[in-house]
């Protein structure tokens, strides 16, 4: 556990710092906190204080990139466990802010769904958020706040693949910080997701069919529905794998 390696944490600190609660979205969205600008792409990407990582995970969760709310959360977070040390800070931020809302309300139901506890070997997904914060790594493959003309960016448009500016973030940021990972199982968040993961790796162990549990994404209940099964059946596989080559001290069969 610790602190990404391209952490901005340090330059931004005292600014956060500096604001006063409750916070309003003018305080977030300007030039004090804004890491780079395309207008011709029409993008805007702001600090986010999601600089903790939890490199011993079991599993990844990933979004596509934090949201306004999920920036203002994280922001007041800061401010709210300024006594903490930078890293039990940043771990505080990552547990009250990640996903947080009816998303992470509508993930940990599906998660229960197909039946990662059991696997973890505790009662909710929902513990993830909180005392069970060790076994997983929130993270999101943009991890910066993402806006495409003035409003939360959904990974489609501008396609990220494709975006100069935004694959670099992925590159620079998600990749390098699970590079050093031991294979934990890594659960996309949708399949705008899913396609930059299917692009960089090959043979990690990536769950298939899992969408995007906004409540915005008005297709999920279907597409769970259609992938549960088969969800289940890799999730099974995965971690029954994973016990046999802890059991004989073998290396993972995941490489890339």
């Amino acid at each position: 556990m610790g602190i990404v390696t391209e952490a901005k944490f340090h330059l931004f600190k005292e600014k956060i710092l500096s604001l006063a609660l409750p916070l309003s979205d003018s305080d977030l969205l300007n030039s004090t906190f804004l890491l780079q600008k395309d207008e011709k792409k029409k993008l805007e990407i702001y600090y986010t204080p999601f600089d903790y990582i939890n490199e011993n995970a079991q599993v990844i969760i990933v979004g596509i990139t934090p949201g306004l709310h999920q920036m203002k959360k994280a922001y007041t977070a800061v401010i709210e466990n300024k006594h903490l040390s930078d890293e039990e800070l940043l771990h505080q931020v990552k547990k009250s802010a990640s996903f947080e809302g009816t998303m992470r309300k509508n993930l940990t139901a599906m998660l229960d769904e197909l039946e990662l506890p059991r696997h973890l070997g505790i009662a909710s997904s929902s513990e993830l958020f909180g005392t069970a914060s060790h076994l997983v790594y929130t993270t999101s493959i943009l991890p910066h706040a993402v806006f495409f003309n003035h409003q939360n960016f959904n990974g489609s448009r501008p396609n990220i693949l494709k975006t100069e500016v935004l694959l670099q973030y992925v590159k620079n940021y998600f990749i390098k910080d699970i590079s050093n990972m031991e294979n934990p199982f890594i659960i996309p968040l949708g399949v705008n997701v899913s396609k930059v993961l299917d692009y960089f790796y090959t043979n990690k162990p990536i769950l298939k069919g899992f969408p995007h549990p906004s409540g915005s994404n008005g297709h999920r209940h279907r597409q769970f529905r259609e992938n549960k099964e088969d969800m289940k059946r890799q999730m099974e596989n995965f971690f029954t794998h994973k016990s046999l080559e802890n059991a004989d001290g073998s290396s993972s069969r995941y490489k890339d």
